[in-house]
């Protein structure tokens, strides 16, 4: 039996994909290479000594997920496949809503249709939108999201939660993570963005060179030092939540939502900073106006992981930092 991974050769997806082939998991992987490298996964097998199943595809493709199911025995399925830029999303909505909605609902409908009824959602810290205070409980309201791309995570859930509401053989967990970073220890898979939407990917870009200097958006929020505050957490800490998330959901029915992030705020300033520190690199900077759609807090509690799930983060912003530009400085051009 194995586990169907949409998006497996982006960034979470390809640390998650390793994870699960190290815990003894088949893999097969569905992704369009819209904004990622089937290189991600040959690289995956490399460092595991093991190998995946890999598909070309959109997940919008009924054909070819009935194929997939098909051609292979998928116990669950971990959904990634998405556009992911926040400021993109603002520009772009109705690609967004498309892409995001259409493909997670046609993949639902495939899952039905072959008999597959368990599924762990990607989902987002942006759910919590602009009206609750920092730390973030699963428990809090949602609906307020403050752009495009976080509505479509808001409104996956909902669907999710509808459909095992309406049929109760679904099992689902929504895993809803914060600001991941970092990459494998190795430097041989990380983050690999053409133009960078997140902050770590322009640090790294900066500092190798590439860029000549990164833009903070925004320094009056009302934060210690006037920049956002995130809760960073280390890409191989979330891959391992999403292995604990998988032998959760094979074994509960209904919906279940966990935060996953480390429960500390980071401001911009202090990570440029911690980059800094660590790699000796010094990044210029400047800053720029606000984005459309950014919120000056967004930190989680993840108790509820730790206690359910057995899972907690371990590796600290410094440790990110290091890992991040060891991938970026063995691969200034990402996968190319």
């Amino acid at each position: 039996m194995a586990i169907l991974a949409t998006g497996g050769a982006g960034f979470i997806g390809s640390h998650t994909c390793l994870e699960l082939l190290n815990a003894g998991y088949e893999v097969v992987v569905i992704d369009s290479l819209v904004n990622s490298s089937e290189e991600s996964l040959r690289r995956v097998q490399e460092l595991t000594g093991k190998t995946l199943r890999f598909y070309k595809g959109d997940t919008r493709d009924a054909a070819l997920l009935d194929t997939i199911f098909t051609e292979n025995e998928i116990e669950a399925v971990v959904h990634f496949a998405a556009l992911k830029s926040v400021p993109e999303s603002v520009k772009m909505p109705l690609e967004y809503y498309d892409n995001n909605l259409t493909g997670t609902i046609e993949l639902l409908k495939a899952m039905r249709r072959n008999g597959c009824k368990k599924i762990v959602f990607s989902s987002s810290a942006t759910v919590y939108g602009a009206e609750n205070k920092c730390p973030f409980t699963e428990d809090m309201q949602t609906g307020t999201t403050t752009n495009p791309y976080g509505t479509t995570k808001l409104q996956i859930e909902r669907i999710m939660t509808d459909t095992a509401a309406a049929e109760p053989d679904w099992h689902v967990v929504l895993l809803r993570y914060f600001n991941p970073i970092g990459a494998h220890a190795s430097g041989r898979i990380g983050e690999a963005p053409g133009y960078p939407n997140n902050l770590m990917p322009y640090i790294t870009q900066v500092a190798v060179g590439k860029r000549e200097k990164l833009t903070v958006f925004g320094n009056n929020y009302p934060t210690p030092d006037g920049t956002g505050v995130r809760d960073y957490i280390h890409v191989v800490d979330l891959a391992k939540g999403h292995v604990k998330a998988i032998a959760f959901v094979l074994d509960h029915a209904g919906t279940e939502i966990f935060n996953l992030g480390t429960g500390n705020g980071t401001s911009v300033l202090e990570l440029i900073h911690a980059f800094e520190e660590v790699t000796g690199v010094t990044v210029p900077y400047e800053i720029g106006p606000a984005r459309a759609g950014d919120v000056a807090y967004s930190y989680a509690n993840a108790d509820k992981a730790k206690r359910v799930l057995g899972w907690q983060a371990e590796l600290d912003v410094r440790q990110m930092c290091r890992d991040a530009w060891n991938w970026q400085k063995n691969n200034p051009n990402g996968y190319e």
